[in-house]
C-alpha cells in the first residue's frame, strides 16, 4: 500500500497556543482549571487535558466564582466576557490571534457605522463569538444564495469579514455575490484569511491528484476538517473523515492502492501516526510525504502566563 501524507497537516499555531495555555495554567495554578467550550474541536485533546485537571463547561455560569477560566481558541462574545467579570473569574484568553483580528476588523467597521456581513457557518462557536463582539447590525451569510436575498438598511455602508476556518476558495463565490449586489461593499484583503486553513486545503488539492482514496483525521464537528474531506470529494476522490484509527473501514481501501492521509488543524500528529500503524496492520506500507509549505508560525502566550513562567 502506498500511503501519501499531506504537507502541511494537523495542528496550526492557534491550536498549539490554546493547548499550551491550558497546560501552563494547570502547572502554574494547579487543577482545576475551567475551560469554556472545547479548547479546540478534538475529543482526544479534550480528554488529555481533562486527565491533567481541566474541567470543560459550556457556560461560565457553571464555573465557581473566582476560579481560573480559559476561553477557547474560537473566541467569545462580549456578553460572555461581561458575565465572567461579574463572577470575578480569573480569565486567560486563548482566542486565536487570527480570530481576534477578525473581531477587531468587525468592530472598526461598526464604529464607522457600517453594517457588517459575517461570512460563516451558523452555530459555529467562532461565529457566535464574532457576532457577539460587533456592536451594531451584523448579518450572517453562509452562501452566495444567502447573499443574493440579503436585506440591508444602506447598501452604500456595508463591510464584510469572514470566519477564519473558511478559505479564499470557500468565500470567493460569496464575496463575488455580495459585490455584484452591493458594489460599494468593503472588506479585508484575501491575505488576511487564516494561513493554516488555506495551506491545508491547498495541500489536500495536491494530495487528491496523487491518491485513490483520502482519509482525513479530525473531529466530526471540526469545520476545517469537514472542508478537507469535501475538497477531496470535489476532486473526485472517495474521502472519509475519521476521529482516529478506530474509524477506519477496510472496505474503503479495496482496489485503491494509493491512500492519502491528512489531518485537520485541531488533530494531533500522534493520531496520524496511529492511523499509519493501523494501515500497516492491513498490508505493507510505502510511506511518502508530498512536498509542501513548511510552517514556522508561532503566536505568543498571554502576558500573565509568559510572566509567571519566567
Amino acid at each position: 500500500m502506498r500511503v501519501v501524507l499531506a504537507q502541511p497537516r494537523g495542528f496550526c499555531a492557534g491550536v498549539e497556543r490554546a493547548i499550551e495555555i491550558v497546560e501552563r495554567a494547570l502547572k502554574l495554578y494547579g487543577p482545576p482549571v475551567y475551560v469554556r467550550h472545547e479548547i479546540v474541536h478534538n475529543k482526544h485533546v479534550v480528554e488529555d487535558l481533562k486527565a491533567k485537571g481541566a474541567i470543560f463547561v459550556e457556560e461560565v455560569t457553571e464555573v465557581p466564582e473566582g476560579a481560573i477560566t480559559v476561553f477557547s481558541a474560537h473566541g467569545v462574545s462580549e456578553a460572555v466576557e461581561d458575565e465572567s467579570g461579574a463572577r470575578s473569574l480569573s480569565v486567560i484568553d486563548a482566542t486565536c490571534p487570527l480570530v481576534a483580528k477578525v473581531h477587531n476588523q468587525g468592530k472598526r467597521y461598526a464604529r464607522k457605522d457600517y453594517e457588517v456581513i459575517l461570512i460563516g457557518h451558523e452555530g459555529h462557536p467562532e461565529v457566535e463569538g464574532t457576532m457577539g463582539r460587533i456592536r451594531g447590525t451584523v448579518h450572517l451569510v453562509s452562501s452566495a444564495a444567502d447573499a443574493l436575498v440579503l436585506e440591508v438598511n444602506d447598501p452604500n455602508m456595508l463591510a464584510y469579514v469572514t470566519q477564519t476556518t473558511l478559505s479564499v476558495d470557500d468565500t470567493r463565490e460569496v464575496i463575488e455575490a455580495l459585490k455584484s449586489r452591493f458594489p460599494k461593499i468593503i472588506g479585508p484583503d484575501v491575505k488576511d484569511i487564516c494561513y493554516a486553513t488555506q495551506n491545508r486545503q491547498a495541500a489536500v488539492r495536491e494530495l487528491a491528484k496523487a491518491v485513490d482514496v483520502l482519509l482525513v483525521v479530525g473531529a466530526q464537528n471540526s469545520s476545517n476538517s469537514n472542508r478537507l474531506r469535501e475538497i477531496g470529494e470535489e476532486m473526485g476522490v472517495p474521502s472519509y473523515l475519521i476521529d482516529d484509527v478506530h474509524g477506519l473501514n477496510r472496505k474503503w481501501l479495496e482496489g485503491r492502492p494509493a491512500v492519502g492521509v491528512t489531518a485537520g488543524a485541531s488533530a494531533p500528529e500522534e493520531l496520524v501516526q496511529e492511523l499509519i500503524e493501523g494501515l500497516r496492520e492491513i498490508e505493507d506500507v510505502q510511506l511518502e510525504t508530498l512536498d509542501g509549505i513548511e510552517e514556522n508560525v508561532y503566536f505568543n502566550l498571554p502576558h500573565p502566563l509568559r510572566e509567571m513562567s519566567a
